[in-house]
């Protein structure tokens, strides 16, 4: 729950202004792995297969995208 003196607070900031330069500092989506930009690429798995990856990263302490890189990695060598 919100408190009314949180939504004062948010008021009379608002009300005050922001600074559109410490604003725009803020970095906007996920950072990058590399210089180059990265591709999204779609893949479809049935559930077991979904499982197994995420069984598979956990146990790893990945996540699942870092999972699929280290598998990639590993079928390319």
């Amino acid at each position: 729950m919100v408190s009314e003196d949180q939504i004062q607070q948010w008021a009379a900031e608002a009300e005050a202004g922001y600074d559109v330069d410490v604003l725009k500092r803020r970095g906007r989506g996920r950072p990058g792995r590399g210089a180059e930009p990265m591709r999204v690429v779609a893949v479809r798995l049935t559930a077991e297969e979904l499982d197994a990856l995420d069984a598979a990263a956990a146990k790893n302490s990945m996540s699942r995208s870092e999972a699929i890189r280290a598998a990639l990695a590993h079928f390319a060598a």
